[in-house]
C-alpha cells in the first residue's frame, strides 16, 4: 500500500523548515521576535509529515492571484 503524500495535494502549499540564518533575516527584517509569529501545532499533519520539532520555523510558499506567491511564517509550538 503507497502512502499518501499532504505536500503533493495541488491544494496544499509548499511547507519547508527553515535554517537559521533565513531565520535571523526575516525576524530582523520584520522587528519581531520567534515567539510573536502565528503558531502550528508540532501534532498538525503538515508538521509530522515534514518532521518539524518544537521551536522550528516553518516557511509556507503559497500561491496568490494578486502577488504570485505570498510566504507565511509558522512557529511549531507543543
Amino acid at each position: 500500500m503507497r502512502k499518501f503524500s499532504l505536500l503533493d495535494h495541488e491544494l496544499i502549499p509548499k511547507h519547508e523548515i527553515m535554517v537559521e540564518d533565513e531565520l535571523k533575516s526575516v525576524l530582523n527584517q520584520y522587528q519581531i521576535e520567534k515567539e510573536q509569529l502565528p503558531k502550528l501545532k508540532v501534532s498538525d499533519p503538515i508538521a509530522l509529515e515534514i518532521g518539524a520539532s518544537v521551536g522550528d520555523v516553518v516557511k509556507i510558499m503559497r500561491n496568490s492571484q494578486t502577488a504570485g506567491e505570498a510566504t507565511y511564517y509558522r512557529l511549531v509550538i507543543d
